[in-house]
């Protein structure tokens, strides 16, 4: 009894070292995505500022446009206004002429700062970019070293799943099934019992199952983890005769 509690305890070490190093290397996933975030938040700032440098242009585009089909407007005008012949249609037309120049001054005004956002809009596009290039250059080298590190995991995990199957072979079947079952839903699936308390959940065993256990070396159930338990003996070394 004693060397099948030997080979299932050397199976639940590949086992826990398996589940050891998935639950270390699950942290790399997580952290690349959210490196992958930051990234992905920082690229939308630059096209937002991008899209706001195009609307910007559109509206100066149309300003200009206004100002040369108002400045057109005024010379055809101006140039009706020598053929006036009633004094009254002049100074109507006059009036009109004054307004198109006072309205195409605003306009003027307003592009001239509209130039002034569109610069500076530039800028802040060329800023975010160059502050974008440096973080993603960091960035890249710890995403590197992340999927490295999630590499070499995966690699051990694969290794030790490979061992795994050599070890379970030697393992007695029916106590395998069991052992199966049970890491299923917990791990470790298989606890010592020492000084009749079960390690797995800290609750006493009925010292008669403690018993059985001391005396037979072998196993049983955990009335209160349902866990595999066994005498802590089982698994020492006999004494030198």
């Amino acid at each position: 009894m004693r060397e099948k509690l030997k080979a299932l305890a050397e199976l639940q070490k590949v086992d826990l070292e398996v589940a050891s190093l998935r639950k270390a290397a699950d942290v790399h996933p997580r952290q690349l995505a959210d490196l992958e975030r930051e990234l992905g938040a920082a690229r939308s700032a630059i096209e937002a500022e991008r899209n706001r440098v195009a609307d910007i242009e559109k509206q100066k585009s149309t300003l200009e446009q206004n100002i040369a089909d108002e400045k057109d407007k005024v010379k055809k005008w101006e140039a009706r206004l020598a053929e006036q012949r009633s004094t009254r249609e002049y100074s109507a037309l006059a009036r009109e002429i004054d307004i198109a120049k006072k309205a195409n001054q605003t306009m003027a005004d307003e592009l001239v700062e509209l130039v002034k956002t569109l610069a500076a809009a530039r800028e802040a596009v060329k800023g975010k970019e160059a502050e974008f290039a440096s973080r993603q250059e960091q960035l890249s080298g710890r995403m590197t070293e992340l999927k490295g590190k999630l590499s070499q995991a995966e690699g051990q995990v694969k290794a030790l799943e490979g061992k795994r199957s050599s070890v379970a072979a030697a393992v007695d079947a029916n106590l395998l099934r069991r052992y199966e079952t049970v890491r299923k839903k917990k791990l470790p699936a298989m606890v010592g019992v020492v000084a009749g308390t079960c390690q797995g959940c800290n609750m006493n065993v009925p010292p008669q199952l403690y018993n059985n256990l001391r005396v037979s070396l072998g196993t049983d159930v955990c009335p209160s983890c349902h866990r595999i338990i066994y005498a802590v003996e089982a698994l020492e070394t006999p004494a030198a005769k």
